[in-house]
């Protein structure tokens, strides 16, 4: 049992990536709830509501006022799910809030379980989409009172984000968010990346129009813009990002070959040299693609480990499936293959043609493919 104390530390015992926390006896069932719906939860509540059975469910009990529980938890948990009224839970949480970009979702629950709010990083930490999450669980009411969300606009701090798509800068994001609620003229261009972005039943609203390059984008003046490239800009595709917002989609794969033992080093800088002479953005890789032979390559591993990004490798039955411009009888010798770098990328992207054919650079060869856009 986690005993609360004022000045000291909670010694928590985290599981997942949610806490649920109760202080009430109708609470403790809505969490008990939870806590079998949502695997990825821990539940925290009162040790006087104690069952018997917490131990075998992973149910954490605590005596002392839930106020200095909650410190520990806003820097474990990705989320907070907290059953106790809202003014409660604002004044409780407000001395500990730090930044929109690091603060955990917090969403409250009402008693009886009939109404779920999103109070705390509704875009940036998750807490709008938890909302639904739990609302929908328990058949209550989701509140969500972000801009983006009751107007049915862009969000533009999670433009993209369920294809993975990441930010070039968050410099931006509360500008370019003022202009799209207030329905102000917005560009959108769109040079790479999943096209199904707009999830809504209505049609794009009239402010927001699409545009096939920058330029004419800039041409046309507007207010704001949000720029969907894998390529670096040209200085004179900058003013676009004077209120734009710049994200880069996951659209590259990356097909590689290497010597064995090929240091981590060296791989990360062959593949950092390649895309800046490609003017490509590293943000935008989303699979590093080899054959199965190096499928414990450890600076392969390595590298796809550090940046997020897939790791995959094909049999030479599934690389020689492919036409390639440059085949290899050596590299059939050795691996059974007629080329690695190339097919592999090719393979996984599904492109037809490469950005980068195929590159020799000390123990590593490289190549690039450009996902097609859907």
């Amino acid at each position: 049992m986690i005993q609360l104390q004022e000045g000291k530390k909670s010694l928590i015992t985290q599981h997942g990536d949610y806490a649920v926390v109760a202080i009430t006896k109708h609470g403790v069932e809505i969490a008990r709830n939870l806590g079998r719906i949502f695997q990825q939860s821990d539940v925290y509540y009162m040790s006087k509501f104690e069952k018997g059975d917490e131990k075998e469910q992973n149910i954490q009990l605590f005596s002392g006022s839930v106020r200095m529980l909650l410190p520990s938890l806003f820097e474990s948990y990705k989320g907070l799910i907290i059953i106790i009224s809202l003014g409660a839970v604002v004044r409780m949480i407000a001395p500990i809030l730090k930044d929109k970009k690091t603060d955990p979702a917090v969403v409250v629950i009402d008693d009886k379980g009939e109404n779920v709010i999103s109070v705390l990083s509704g875009h940036i930490g998750g807490a709008n989409e938890l909302t639904r999450e739990v609302a929908a669980a328990l058949e209550a009411h989701p509140v969500i009172t972000t801009a983006s969300d009751v107007q049915k606009t862009i969000p533009v701090d999670l433009f993209g984000k369920r294809f993975g798509w990441v930010w070039e800068s968050a410099e931006k994001l509360t500008p370019v968010s003022a202009s799209v609620v207030n329905e102000e003229e917005i560009a959108v261009v769109q040079e790479s990346g999943e096209k199904s972005w707009w999830h809504y039943e209505h049609p794009v609203p009239a402010n927001i129009k699409t545009y096939s390059s920058i330029q004419t984008a800039l041409e046309a003046s507007p207010h704001a813009a949000l720029v969907v490239t894998h390529r670096n800009l040209k200085k004179e595709e900058e003013a676009i990002l004077e209120n734009g917002v710049l994200y880069r989609p996951k659209v590259l794969a990356i097909g590689m070959g290497c010597n064995r033992g090929t240091s981590t080093a060296e791989i990360e800088t062959v593949i950092e040299k390649t895309l800046a002479e490609l003017q490509f953005s590293m943000k935008s890789v989303k699979a590093l693609c080899t054959i199965e032979l190096k499928k414990d390559e450890e600076g392969l591993l390595e590298v796809a480990s550090k940046y997020g990004w897939e790791f995959v490798y094909y049999s030479p039955q599934e690389l020689n499936s492919i036409s390639i411009q440059q085949p290899s009888d050596t590299v059939f010798k050795y691996t059974g293959a007629y080329g690695v770098s190339e097919p592999a990328a090719m393979l996984y992207s599904g492109a037809d043609t490469l950005e980068l054919v195929k590159k020799k650079s000390g123990n590593v060869t490289i190549s690039v493919a450009l996902i097609p856009n859907d």
